[in-house]
């Protein structure tokens, strides 16, 4: 069986998560912007580096990340 491996889209800092545009089943394409973080003041988007469709979310509005943590997963 050929299963396709889920991308990930991790946090590049550590930062709030102040929304989260996407859940499971959407289909973003490459450069939509997945969520926006807030560091230091500046807000931070969030964007997909490849298209596919939305696996999991694994943070919610709110949440504080650290670098390197998993944000979002997506299948080709």
């Amino acid at each position: 069986m050929n299963r396709k491996t889920p991308t990930t889209i991790a946090a590049e800092m550590v930062a709030n998560v102040m929304s989260v545009g996407v859940q499971p089943g959407d289909r973003v394409a490459a450069g939509d912007t997945v969520m926006l973080l807030e560091s230091m003041k500046m807000e931070i988007p969030v964007l997909a580096e490849a298209a596919g469709t939305v696996v999991a979310v694994k943070v919610a509005t709110g949440d504080v990340v650290q670098e390197g943590d998993i944000l979002v997963e997506l299948s080709a």
